[in-house]
């Protein structure tokens, strides 16, 4: 069939054809929107999940549902290396720039952007006698001179909480909200999890029109939970999993259907059973078999002649550059996290996938002849790497869907 018609798009981030089987969270974040509307209190909103289930892809749908309410909006994706503090400050930034055109008092937004401005450029002091390094010499393209007194304390809890309710209070001048959208949050550092922590409950308990939505990894609650005990009734959680298999065949056929293009039901019975129902692998395979299939409806016989090029893709692409990542001591532990967790299956009679199955630490140190002590600074790493994480203590698991499958193929 004609490639230039292929309708999957197995890009990170790339908002897929057809978003199928998100009909919930869609729905809950109208509600959301819908409440702070009225003035309703609402909590900020966390999505989780393994990577490959979408998470970005829905945290950009969210985004557009709330710009089509008119809120102003702000996005950034966080990284283990990098303060929140400018970041966040780019994101109000762009957002109070949306709302600006509708406020009636240019000078408030003018007061805010000057409030903005020192807190993005307040950073820890020199040394006495040193020169600021150059990183610490960003300006903010903010054409307003910056104010003190107000959010640049060099505290960034104290800061963060008094800008956004500054921020909170230019959008309801406006009558609407800011949202704050954050991907990859379990990257943020302890210190600045903690003021977000703070900030958004400041804002509940004020009923500001401010919420932060956040994507992160599983064990992301765990992180908001260490950094305020309060997190887990702060936030509004929700689990994104892979679709199941209604949703999976929507999100195949309702674009080739669109093309005239239609499946037997035995190739998506197939095309289940390689994708797992992960909404990245699903596009992937989707995208291969049409290239390969000659014309419809496409068959088993395509999906398997395809099914080479869609793994071999996903090896160098989606699993091979985080193994690169890997040092030789990492891979030796992911290795045989992969062979327990195959284990484990086996011993639920094969009904799990390898992602489900968290590995006990002190198993993998029995199966490398180690002392779990010493396999701590692999674990750690890879946790900081966001190959693995540690959903409960003493366990772990991979944060990539079908990754201990692809370890067991690879030459030691």
């Amino acid at each position: 069939m004609d490639p230039v018609r292929n309708p999957y798009a197995p890009g990170a981030g790339q908002r897929p054809p057809e978003l199928a089987g998100r009909g919930r969270e869609l729905d809950v974040f109208d509600v959301v929107l819908e409440r702070i509307a009225r003035g309703r209190p609402e909590r900020s909103l966390m999505l989780t999940g393994l990577r490959g289930v979408g998470k970005t892809v829905l945290l950009n749908t969210l985004r557009s549902q709330a710009i089509n309410r008119l809120w102003g909006t702000g996005k950034i994706e966080a990284r283990p290396d990098q303060s929140l503090r400018r970041p966040i400050a780019a994101a109000l930034h762009m957002a109070v720039r949306e709302l600006a055109p509708r406020h009636r008092a240019p000078d408030r937004i003018d007061a805010f952007l000057g409030v903005l401005k020192a807190f993005a450029q307040r950073t820890v002091p020199a040394a006495r006698g040193a020169a600021p390094k150059v990183r610490d010499r960003w300006q903010p393209g903010i054409d307003v001179p910056a104010s003190s007194g107000r959010a640049d304390s060099g505290d960034i809890e104290i800061d963060l909480v008094e800008l956004l309710t500054d921020a909170a209070g230019v959008a309801a001048d406006v009558g609407t909200g800011i949202a704050v959208f954050i991907d990859e949050m379990q990257d943020l550092g302890a210190e600045d999890v903690s003021a977000l922590c703070a900030a958004c409950h400041e804002l509940s308990q004020l009923g500001a029109p401010l919420i932060v939505v956040g994507a992160g990894l599983p064990h992301l609650p765990a992180v908001l939970s260490a950094a305020k005990s309060y997190s887990e009734r702060l936030f509004r959680y929700q689990r994104i999993d892979r679709l199941d298999r209604l949703a999976a065949d929507q999100a195949l056929c309702a674009p080739a259907a669109r093309e005239g293009v239609e499946y037997e039901q035995k190739a998506l019975d197939l095309l289940y059973e390689k994708s797992g129902g992960y909404p990245y692998f699903v596009q992937a395979y989707g995208k291969a078999t049409w290239d390969h299939a000659p014309r419809s409806p496409i068959t088993t016989a395509d999906v398997r002649v395809a099914a080479p090029e869609a793994e071999a893709e996903l090896a160098v692409g989606f699993f091979g550059s985080r193994f690169e990542r890997a040092t030789p001591a990492e891979r030796e532990y992911m290795r045989a996290m992969a062979t327990l967790s195959l284990v484990r299956g086996e011993d639920d009679g094969g009904g799990r996938d390898d992602m489900d199955a968290a590995v006990p630490t002190a198993e993998i140190a029995r199966a490398l002849g180690r002392k779990p002590a010493s396999l701590s600074p692999a674990r750690d790493a890879l946790i900081k790497k966001g190959l693995i994480y540690s959903g409960e203590r003493g366990t772990v698991a991979f944060t990539v869907p079908h990754f201990g499958r692809y370890l067991r193929t690879q030459p030691t």
